[in-house]
């Protein structure tokens, strides 16, 4: 299994960084995706994904919620970044209207910017959207072609925000946590959502999935996000994470 979205660079992780990964494969992933989200926290992800490069992949990207008055400066960081090594996606990129509105126009500018050099590398792009599907969709609508590829992470949308995604044709949605939730309006979403469009992700530390909720997350809890994905769609648990670890593979390249 893989895990798309991992953010193990994270100080929490500090105390148990070598058991957590070796969790990980314990429990059948052994494959993570790690986005930075500026260029502080690049640094750490170059560091793990260097020491752990048959597990841990990098990817480059400026966050929505760290766009701020130097964003000019953070883009011009990814894009050395992108030049001087191996990416295999660009991201965590896109929009945030629930934290702050405070930078909004620079976030349309970072994420539209993103979009380009991902489409100038052949990368895929790791797409952040909270409460901003009416932000993003526009500047797709203007910049998308069969070039530009990528997945909506920690989809949370309704049924038509999917089929509008789906109507990109390039991209895919990110299944977490919030699956699990006892109140979440995700499982009615996935019912229409072939597997194939699918990834597996934690976001760890974050969107810990029920039972352990409130908890901090890691990539061994990915056979939860399968486990309640298989529920859904009836089928089997080796099914899903066949098909989501092909997805995954195909769309990153590892």
């Amino acid at each position: 299994m893989i895990d798309t979205h991992a953010h193990l660079y994270d100080k929490a992780f500090d105390d148990d960084r070598d058991e957590m990964l070796r969790r990980a494969l314990d429990n059948g992933i052994d494959r993570i995706v790690v986005p930075p989200t500026d260029s502080e926290s690049y640094a750490r992800a170059l560091n793990l994904c260097a020491k752990r490069p048959d597990m841990c992949f990098l990817a480059a990207g400026l966050h929505p919620t760290s766009v701020k008055e130097n964003h000019e400066e953070e883009l011009s960081f990814v894009e050395q970044q992108l030049s001087e090594r191996k990416h295999i996606a660009v991201g965590e990129t896109g929009i945030d209207c629930y934290w702050s509105l405070e930078y909004l126009d620079r976030q349309r500018d970072a994420f539209a910017k993103q979009l380009k050099l991902a489409e100038r590398h052949s990368l895929p792009v790791i797409i952040h959207s909270r409460n901003a599907f009416s932000e993003i969709f526009p500047i797709l609508d203007r910049l998308h072609n069969p070039k530009i590829k990528g997945v909506f992470h920690a989809f949370s949308g309704s049924r038509q925000d999917y089929f509008r995604i789906k109507g990109y044709e390039t991209f895919k949605i990110g299944v977490g946590g919030p699956v699990t939730f006892k109140n979440s309006t995700l499982p009615e979403v996935l019912k229409e959502v072939p597997v194939a469009d699918m990834l597996t992700e934690t976001d760890a530390p974050y969107l810990t999935p029920h039972p352990f909720r409130g908890k901090r997350n890691e990539s061994c809890r990915i056979p939860l996000i399968v486990e309640k994905i298989a529920e859904i769609k009836q089928l089997s648990f080796q099914s899903v994470a066949e098909t989501t670890a092909e997805t995954a593979r195909n769309l990153f390249g590892i």
